[in-house]
Order: structure tokens, then C-alpha cells, then sequence
């Protein structure tokens, strides 16, 4: 893993050039003409996690001419055998003999992380994973793409976000709603200013991850249990947390705190990240949190330092509990994964698959403000791709989904306080409040340590 070779590589190239005065020749391909690719200058790519995301990512970046899969792991024998077998397929329909087989199967990250060939690799372990991982692949010199929620605490993200600038890595987050056209409309409306000032933003979801005592079972054989758990404390395997094989779920493990902050880390994140987008909080947070039933707050409610609230409701707006605003019917679900801005001059309400509406009506014909002026971005993965060639940030830099998980991890804490908190954004603490900062980092079992 050493970063000091006699030869440089095309890679290697690749990895100085951002930080030289003088242009470099350098393929075409790697300029962003991946129909010149060739095996040779191609990003070579490895999987960390291939379970249901991950897998989802590895057929998707498959179709991919400038990249090539190099390398899978997990430590799920079923699932690294599989990942393997669609990259090796995928590469020898292309080929008229059938036996290209470039792709490698691990158990243990750091053997893949070893090899100078993978330029960038793909996270989508799972919550108590995650963090470690990117860290460990941003100290092997390798650019990151990671699934949300980011990390399991407060500290684990921070310690990423230092990870990835102190070793000049690329990092995308896979919060994709920051690619898609309908939220970025919202975002750039909002922050243009189309409904005034705004006053709060409505979501919906669920809850904090809760301690759990499940009973020992036999570890399934092809599973490694121990490295499953990695930073996690040790506890015995359970088919809840995990079902070897093909994963009949995107996030059983979900409801343990051991593993995971809950639901509304593992889904709520994704409205936490459009709506700190579209607030212009991308490098703050939130200021105070108060758990459901408490500071006059009937659910989980954050507010910023501008005033702003952000509620998480359970699927609608009900009288007795929000204040419902002009035009709003209150039979209407808010979309998952969404959000309702509220402002002075209206609302808009935004959702996946292009769900976007407003009242008045009109605010969508508004001017969208200073997004209108850059570019659509063409797809996630693709953004990614462009940016480990031009050693830019992503669009959603860690940076920006380290703040949102912490948004998500902020509401856990005040679910397991039971109590308002107060928040420091700059300091990232909790000012004077000994109980709380406790769950800011969680010990890892050794020998993992980031």
C-alpha cells in the first residue's frame, strides 16, 4: 500500500496532475471520450459490499465503457461469487472466446485495497462499515464512492471528510437526489428565492435504532461473521442482521444501534441532504433538536439558527399536530424521500421521479435561480467518473454528506436522550452537555481503528 513506486503509472499520473502547474498528456479517454477506452486506461473499480446496493452499483457501473471492474468483496462468499460472475460475464459478452476474466473475488478489504491497479472503489457495506472503509481506501490512494448514511457517528464523519482532503481523494456520497433534475429545480427555487423567507420545511420518517437482544444462531458456512461485524461490538449471529445469500432486503440490520442509526439514518438522510442543500446549510446544521412530544413538538423537530424549522412528520400534515399551509390539501401524502418548503409566498412540495408541485402554481415558472446556470448533471456515478478525471468535488462532496448524516445522527441522539438538545455546528458538540456528547464516537472493537 505503499505510495512511493519506481514506475509511474498511468494512474499515478492521473493522481499528481491536479496538483502540477504544467498540462499532461494524457489518453483521451481519460479526458472523457470513453468510447477511446481501452483496457489499459480504463478506472480500474472495486466493490466493497455487495449486497443489495452494492450490487445495484456494480451492474450499473458494468454498462460503463471507460471503466473496468477489477475486484469485489464482502464477506459473503454467495454474494462476492455472484458479484464476481456478472463482471466476468459482462466482459466476455464483448468477447468473441468467452474467457476474459479480469475480475477478483476478496473476503477482506485490505487485500483489495492493496493492489495499484484499482483506482477507486465503491462502498456500500452498511452503517458500522462504512466510514473505516472509505478511510482506509483514501489512505490506499483510491477515490471513493459511498452509500448513505456515511458513517455510523458524528466523529466518524468528520474523521472521513479529513481523510479523504488529507490524502487528496475524490469522494461522491450516494445521496443521488443532488443528480436529479426535480430536486435540483427545488434547491435552486428555494435558494433563489421564489417563495420569500422560509419558515419550515415538512418530511416524513421514522425512527432512532433501538438495543436489541437477539439469540445466537449458527453462522451460515461462506459467512465471515467476525469480519462482518469489523468495528462493531462482538455479538452473535442472528439471521435479522444479516441473510446470507441473496439479500432479500436493502438494510435488515437497521434496527439495531449497534449497526445503524435507525430508520431515519438509512432513509430519511436522503430528504435531510435535498433539504440542507436547498437551505444553503451544506456546510452547517441545525442549532437545536427536540425529540417527538417535547418543547411544544409533537414529532421530531430541528431548528436553525436563521429560524428555519425542519419537522419530521409520519406521512402527512395533520391539524391537531403542523400548521397547514394556503393550498395545501391535507389528505396528501408527502412524498418519501421528499420534502415541503414553506415559505412567505407559498410551497413547494418535491419528490423522486420527477414529483414536483407548488403553490401558487406559479412558483415553478419563477426563475430557478443560480443552479440554472450550471450544467444537469448527466447521472450520480457519472458525475463521480468526472470528477476523479478532473480531481474536482462531486456534487455531493463527502463534505456534504458528512453534514447530512450528521443531521440524521442528531435526531437519533435526541430519541436516546429523550430530552431537547443543543447543538454547535462549528464545533460539532453539544455546548455543556456531558450525556450527549458521549454518543458523538463509539469505540471500535479492535484491532479496526480509523
Amino acid at each position: 500500500m505503499s505510495q512511493h513506486r519506481t514506475r509511474v503509472t498511468r494512474r499515478e499520473l492521473l493522481r499528481r496532475s491536479a496538483a502540477l502547474a504544467a498540462p499532461l498528456v494524457v489518453p483521451s479517454s481519460v479526458l472523457g471520450n470513453p468510447a477511446a477506452a481501452t483496457p489499459s486506461n480504463r478506472i480500474g473499480l472495486g466493490f466493497i459490499g455487495v449486497g443489495m446496493m452494492g450490487e445495484g452499483h456494480l451492474h450499473h457501473l458494468l454498462r460503463y465503457a471507460d471503466v473496468q471492474v477489477l475486484g469485489v468483496c464482502d464477506v459473503d462468499r454467495w454474494r462476492r461469487e455472484h458479484g464476481k460472475a456478472a463482471a466476468d460475464q459482462a466482459y466476455a459478452a464483448g468477447r468473441a472466446s468467452g474467457t476474459y476474466r479480469a475480475c477478483q473475488a476478496y473476503n477482506d478489504l485490505r487485500e483489495m485495497l492493496a493492489r495499484d491497479d484499482i483506482d477507486a472503489v465503491v462502498v456500500a457495506t452498511g452503517d458500522n462499515w462504512q466510514a473505516l472503509a472509505t478511510i482506509l481506501a483514501a489512505k490506499a490512494g483510491k477515490d471513493v464512492y459511498c452509500e448513505k448514511p456515511v458513517s455510523l457517528t458524528i466523529r466518524e464523519a468528520r474523521a472521513m471528510v479529513d481523510a479523504v482532503r488529507r490524502y487528496g481523494r475524490v469522494c461522491q456520497c450516494g445521496l443521488q437526489q443532488r443528480s436529479s433534475g426535480e430536486f435540483r429545480k427545488a434547491a435552486a427555487l428555494v435558494q433563489g428565492g421564489a417563495l420569500g423567507k422560509i419558515r419550515i420545511v415538512y418530511t416524513i420518517g421514522a425512527g432512532a435504532a433501538a438495543d436489541v437482544n437477539l439469540p445466537a444462531e449458527p453462522v451460515p458456512e461462506g459467512l465471515d461473521w467476525d469480519l462482518w461485524l469489523g468495528p462493531a461490538p462482538w455479538r452473535p449471529f442472528n439471521s435479522q442482521f444479516h441473510h446470507y445469500g441473496r439479500p432479500p432486503f436493502v438494510v435488515p440490520w437497521h434496527f439495531c444501534r449497534d449497526f445503524s442509526g435507525g430508520a431515519i439514518s438509512s432513509n430519511t438522510v436522503h430528504a435531510f441532504d435535498s433539504i440542507q442543500w436547498a437551505l444553503g446549510t451544506d456546510e452547517t446544521g441545525p442549532v437545536e433538536i427536540y425529540p417527538p412530544g417535547t418543547g411544544n413538538y409533537p414529532n421530531l423537530t430541528y431548528k436553525y439558527a436563521n429560524g428555519v424549522l425542519l419537522q419530521v412528520v409520519d406521512w402527512r400534515l395533520e391539524r391537531q399536530k403542523q400548521v397547514i399551509p394556503a393550498g395545501w390539501d391535507e389528505a396528501t401524502p408527502i412524498q418519501n424521500f421528499g420534502a415541503v418548503f414553506v415559505g412567505e409566498r407559498g410551497w413547494i412540495h418535491v419528490g423522486r421521479e420527477g414529483f414536483l408541485q407548488s403553490y401558487p402554481p406559479q412558483i415553478l415558472h419563477e426563475p430557478a435561480g443560480r443552479l440554472d446556470h450550471i450544467h444537469a448533471v448527466k447521472s450520480h456515478h457519472q458525475n463521480w467518473l468526472d470528477s476523479i478525471r478532473s480531481r474536482g468535488r462531486p456534487v455531493c462532496d463527502i463534505a456534504f454528506g458528512a453534514r447530512s448524516t450528521m443531521v440524521s445522527l442528531l435526531g437519533c441522539i435526541a430519541q436516546w436522550t429523550r430530552r431537547p438538545l443543543k447543538w454547535d455546528p462549528a464545533q460539532e458538540i453539544f455546548p455543556g452537555d456531558d450525556e450527549a456528547d458521549r454518543y458523538l464516537a463509539r469505540a471500535m472493537r479492535p484491532p479496526w481503528t480509523t
